[in-house]
C-alpha cells in the first residue's frame, strides 16, 4: 500500500519534476491522498500533511519524510477542516516552516453507509461539511499563497453524483458541491494564474471506502471496463498529470479515474439493492 522509492525508477515521470515546489494536503494522511502527496515528494517536492487526529498525520509525516533524501514533510495535525480558522493556522506554520505553499489538494472526506430513513440531518450535516465547506475552506485559506505562487488547486471527488446509487446521498450531494466549487473556482481565479481541476477515483483497492462501498465481491473486477481495481498509484499518477506543466491549459476538468466504471451504472452497491433498501424502508415505516 502506498508508493516507495521505486516509484522512481519505474513512473514515466523526471526526476526532481516538483523540485523547490510544497504541498498542503487535507486528509494526508490518508490512502489515497497519501500516496498522492508520496508521489510530489518522490518527485522533488516538500509537503504539509494536515489532518485531525494528531497520531496518525505526526505518523505519516514523519514516514513520508524518508521518502527522498532531504525531503522536509511537516504535519499540520489537530486541523479541522470545517473550521476556517483552524486551516489557516495550518497554512501559517507551512509558510513558516516550508516557505511557501504551491500545490493544494484538498482531500478530507468522511463517508459511511447509509439509507436516507436513517440518515440524521446531523450526520448528512457533517459529510457535507467535511467534505464540501473543508474543501471551500481550504482553498479560502491558502489562497493569498495560491495567488502569489499562481498555484494550483485539486480537489478530490467522486463519481457517486453521476448516477442514483443507494446509501450514499449524503456524500454524493457533497462531491456533487465539489464539482461546482471546482468549476466555479477554475472561472474565477483563472486570470490569476490559477489553474483547478478535480480528480474523481472510481473502485480503488486496499482503501477504507473500497472495503465499505465495493466489499470485493468475486469478480465484480470483471464488470469494470479495463477489466481490474484502482490502485492508489493510479490516483498519484493522475495527480502528478494535473500539477505538471504537461496540463498548463488544463483548469476546469474532472479527471475521472475509475477503469470506465461508472458508464456501467451503480454496480458497487448492487449487493445491498433492492432487498437492502426495501427492508430498512420496512423498518422505518413500523416505527411510524
Amino acid at each position: 500500500m502506498g508508493l516507495d522509492r521505486s516509484y522512481l525508477e519505474t513512473s514515466v515521470w523526471k526526476p526532481d519534476l516538483f523540485k523547490g515546489k510544497v504541498v498542503f494536503t487535507t486528509g494526508g494522511a490518508g490512502t489515497i491522498c497519501r500516496a498522492q502527496t508520496e508521489a510530489l515528494i518522490l518527485l522533488g517536492a516538500d509537503a504539509a500533511i494536515v489532518g485531525r487526529n494528531k497520531a496518525n498525520t505526526d505518523k505519516a509525516a514523519a514516514e513520508m519524510a524518508q521518502l527522498r533524501p532531504g525531503a522536509k514533510v511537516i504535519s499540520c495535525a489537530e486541523t479541522d477542516v470545517r473550521q476556517v480558522q483552524s486551516l489557516v493556522k495550518a497554512v501559517e506554520k507551512t509558510v513558516r516552516e516550508l516557505g511557501k505553499i504551491d500545490f493544494v489538494i484538498a482531500g478530507a472526506a468522511g463517508n459511511f453507509l447509509c439509507d436516507f430513513n436513517h440518515l440524521s440531518t446531523n450526520a448528512f450535516a457533517t459529510v457535507v461539511g467535511i467534505d464540501l465547506l473543508g474543501s471551500y475552506n481550504t482553498v479560502k485559506a491558502c489562497f493569498d499563497q495560491l495567488r502569489k505562487n499562481k498555484g494550483q488547486i485539486l480537489f478530490v471527488s467522486a463519481t457517486l453524483h453521476y448516477y442514483g446509487i443507494p446509501f450514499q446521498a449524503h456524500v454524493g450531494a457533497a462531491k456533487a458541491g465539489v464539482d461546482a466549487l471546482s468549476n466555479a473556482l477554475a472561472v474565477e481565479l483563472g486570470p490569476l494564474g490559477i489553474r483547478v481541476n478535480c480528480v474523481s477515483p472510481g473502485p480503488i483497492a486496499e482503501t477504507e471506502g473500497f472495503k465499505r462501498l465495493v466489499r470485493e465481491e468475486k469478480g465484480y473486477d470483471k464488470t469494470i471496463p479495463i477489466q481490474r481495481y484502482g490502485s492508489v498509484r493510479d490516483i498519484a499518477d493522475a495527480t502528478v498529470y494535473l500539477f505538471s506543466p504537461a496540463a498548463d491549459y488544463v483548469t476546469g476538468t474532472v479527471q475521472v479515474v475509475d477503469g470506465g466504471s461508472w458508464h456501467m451504472g451503480s454496480r458497487g452497491s448492487h449487493h445491498l439493492y433492492p432487498h437492502e433498501v426495501a427492508r430498512l424502508n420496512a423498518e422505518q415505516l413500523s416505527k411510524l
